[in-house]
């Protein structure tokens, strides 16, 4: 019996027809309430969808016969993943089928601030013809600055060189040569704000890039700047930029995505050098028509051959591997994303070494679960079936070695990462099951991960350990555990410290504060 797969929110007829040609059995059934879904859903080995249909929790619990969730798209919110996991069902999106559609919005979206097209249109249709009022400018000759040159910001330096623009770059995975074959330059953010014309954001929102353009950081940007974002909603502070609108040091804003979506109220809402648009970035009857293609290949792929493409819950591991595998999946990702939450500048290489019993594994998909958890804090969406490729596409140098011997543990793997600053290496093994970290920055300590950590490093100095317990007990965060470790008496020491509650910016500026402090850093697993 051919596996049967329902589409469940409209896509184009060439997606059924792939289907079809493959010996997939496709069934159109859109617009289902959930009930109506509950009742179906467990006769389907595959559920296709764009964003209408949710695949919660229930929906997944009844879906018995699942093997695949394909969206047509990128955003996967409509779909819990974990508990897709969890019943081992591959979710699988289409990151690249709208990236030149989007790209070309952003374009226009600079154009059309640059020579004002939406008020002069709304004008002369009013039979104004205020040709003294719109004065615009050109973008010959203008600074782009890209904040993000993934996939879609690279697509947009490629247009803007055609522009005859100069484009300049802030994105720290992105490396120098990775750069020069793009035709960008390479700048950190202060510079990328003190000199473009016009900013464009091409960058998933995460912790470290909500809000990346701040009040703050909107004070910094030349006067008149033109800030274009299609790419997610909280980027930009939007109570912010209008004040900046307003008062004239942003001199237009160009937003397909906000805070809040459907968009029908919104601080920007009103502002006379706004043009706004209702999340049009993928809206194209090619960029339509190409996802619908991709997600239909793909999940054809995957129920006649089992070949994986674009999951986000699915490395390549055998049913045999995966009970070895998932305690040093758990100490890889855990590694990477201490790693990944300790440098903040370009990162141009991950070195991935592998120690003792672990060594003879298969150790691909560990690699590909710390080069995600590397990346992660920059890049949200990244994971262990994408990581490698998004390493790759941002010049990241990636390398692997195994040795059959370990020192001191049985097991034990390290990661080491350069950046423009320098190398950092953390080592991890697993204990009881359980990952533990053994090594930070080449001093050897060992310390259980707890979700909310605190990393200082400090001068090892009679006092520091009693400053900071009261200083953490007098602002109420209780100290579940307490890790020391050291090159030598006097010299450079760190501390790793589980607390039950994360600290604040302003906890964390009074623990820099103290006497003999280097460096300190709120950590989260």
């Amino acid at each position: 019996m051919p596996p049967r797969v329902l589409i469940a929110d409209k896509l184009s007829p060439a997606a059924v027809a792939i289907f079809k040609e493959r010996g997939v059995d496709a069934d159109v059934r859109t617009g289902l309430k959930k009930e109506e879904l509950l009742a179906i859903i467990g006769d389907y080995d595959g559920l296709a969808v764009r964003s209408a249909t949710k695949a919660d929790k229930d929906v997944l619990a009844a879906a018995k016969n699942l093997k695949v969730i394909g969206r047509a798209g990128i955003g996967v919110d409509n779909v819990d993943i974990p508990a897709a996991t969890a019943a081992g069902i591959v979710v699988m999106n289409t990151p690249f089928g709208n990236s030149i559609t989007t790209a070309e919005h952003a374009i226009a979206m600079m154009f059309a601030l640059a020579r004002q097209l939406p008020a002069a249109d709304a004008s002369t249709q009013a039979g104004k013809w205020e040709k003294n009022r719109f004065m615009g400018v050109e973008l010959y000759a203008k600074t782009l600055g890209l904040i993000g040159a993934g996939n879609i910001g690279s697509i947009v330096a490629d247009r803007a060189n055609g522009l005859k623009m100069r484009v300049i770059a802030y994105d720290p995975f992105l490396s120098p040569e990775r750069a020069v074959e793009i035709g960008v330059e390479k700048v950190e953010l202060d510079e990328l704000l003190a000199r473009a014309d016009v900013i464009t954001l091409h960058t998933p929102l995460t912790d470290k890039t909500r809000n990346i353009l701040s009040r703050e950081a909107l004070a910094k940007a030349k006067k008149g700047v033109l800030i274009v974002n299609c790419a997610r909603g909280g980027l930009v502070d939007e109570q912010a930029l209008r004040e900046a609108l307003d008062s004239g040091q942003v001199g237009g804003a160009g937003f397909d995505v906000f805070v809040d979506e459907p968009a029908t109220s919104n601080p920007l809402f009103g502002a006379a050098n706004l043009v706004a648009t209702p999340h049009l970035g993928a809206s194209t009857l090619e960029a339509q028509e190409n996802v619908a293609l991709q997600v239909a290949e793909q999940m054809s792929d995957y129920l006649l051959t089992g070949a994986v493409t674009n999951a986000l819950n699915s490395p390549s591991v055998t049913a045999e591997e995966a009970p070895k595998l998932k305690p040093y999946v758990a100490l890889a990702e855990k590694l990477g994303a201490l790693a990944g939450q300790m440098v903040d500048v370009n990162v141009k290489a991950i070195d991935v070494a592998f120690e003792g019993d672990v060594a003879s594994l298969n150790v691909k998909p560990l690699s590909a679960a710390l080069i995600a958890g590397v990346m992660r804090p920059m890049l949200a969406e990244v994971n262990m079936v994408s990581a490698p490729a998004v390493a790759k596409e941002r010049g990241i140098v990636v390398s692997e070695s195994r040795q059959e011997a370990s020192p001191v543990y049985d097991s034990l793997i390290r990661v080491t990462v350069t950046t423009g600053m320098g190398k950092r290496a953390f080592a991890g093994v697993v204990v009881g099951g359980a990952p533990r970290v053994v090594e930070v920055k080449s001093m050897e300590l060992e310390a259980a991960f707890q979700p909310a950590m605190l990393y200082v490093s400090n001068l090892d100095k009679p006092g520091f350990i009693g400053a900071l317990g009261v200083l953490l007990g007098e602002a109420g965060v209780n100290i579940a555990t307490f890790n020391l470790g050291r090159r030598a008496a006097g010299e450079d020491a760190i501390a790793l410290v589980g607390v039950d509650q994360a600290l604040d910016e302003v906890l964390l500026a009074k623990v820099q504060a103290l006497p003999h402090v280097k460096e300190v850093r709120a950590l989260a697993f």
